[in-house]
């Protein structure tokens, strides 16, 4: 691992999900915190203007900013990202990586059963959401592990859902993606802990991000847990972002492998009206 006193270092975060959602903004407090941000994404067209805008907006806070525009569960571009990362810290032996965020929500949605045997999800989408969702936290923390990049004290931060300890209409890849993607986070807590790198999921309360809009019926449920929030609101991504930002700082190494609920009580006060 990589040993900087506090006043030499260049601190980075390795956002996978950059453009949108939570990662979109993640990135962003992170980059008030001074952090220079490595961003992934996978965007075409207006999404990918959007992508170049927000990293523009990025360094203009007074950081840098370096954008990969690939996909993220790819082996090979995972790779070439991976060495273009090392050649840079090689070159400034100030860089540190010191926040890994795996923000990645590119999913199949749709039902495990139905009489219409085109409308159930198949082995391939099935096994990708899979692959996509939850594998690849482990192998871009085992690369980025590998090559020495992590710093002591680092941080691993992965998204997770409601969905992955209830069930949800047609969200079973993505609910089974989720739990396991805690079950990752456990481990590589447990793994890394002698290496000073915690690892914690973070469960947010139900969000209107891109991605959770695809979900049948979404609206229904973000209304539903605006009337069963204490806050009477729904959890927006900057609530996760700020969440994130104090836990990525070096006094809470001993909170890892945990899920934590950015949600403002909504799952505490479901449970209550649930009852009676």
């Amino acid at each position: 691992m990589k040993e900087n006193t506090i006043a030499d270092r260049k601190l980075w975060a390795l956002v996978l999900g950059v453009s949108s959602g939570f990662g979109k903004e993640v990135a962003l407090e992170l980059a008030k915190l001074g952090y220079n941000i490595y961003g992934v994404h996978l965007d075409m067209g207006a999404g990918k203007e959007k992508a170049e805008q927000f990293r523009s907006i990025l360094e203009h806070i007074g950081v840098e900013a370096v954008f990969y525009n690939v996909n993220a569960a790819d082996d090979e571009k995972r790779k070439n990202i991976i060495e273009n990362i090392k050649s840079r810290h090689e070159q400034d032996p100030r860089h540190v990586l010191r926040v890994l965020v795996h923000s990645l929500a590119f999913g199949a949605i749709g039902p495990f059963f139905s009489t219409e045997s085109t409308e159930m999800l198949q082995k391939k989408q099935i096994e990708m959401t899979m692959d996509v969702m939850a594998n690849s936290l482990i192998y871009w923390t085992q690369d980025v592990f590998r090559e020495r990049l992590l710093a002591e004290n680092s941080r691993i931060f992965a998204m997770t859902s409601i969905g992955s300890e209830r069930a949800i209409i047609s969200y079973g890849a993505v609910s089974a993606a989720k739990a396991a993607l805690e079950a990752y986070c456990r481990q590589i807590a447990v793994e890394l802990a002698p290496y000073r790198i915690t690892a914690n999921a973070i469960m947010a309360g139900l969000t209107d991000t891109p991605a959770a809009a695809k979900i049948p019926g979404f609206a229904s449920m973000l209304r539903h847990a605006r009337e069963h929030n204490p806050f009477q609101r729904n959890t927006v991504p900057q609530d996760v972002a700020k969440a994130v930002s104090l836990l990525a700082d070096e006094k809470f190494y001993w909170i890892t492998g945990a899920t934590i609920r950015v949600d403002g009580g909504e799952s505490i006060l479901n449970f209550i009206e649930s009852q009676k």
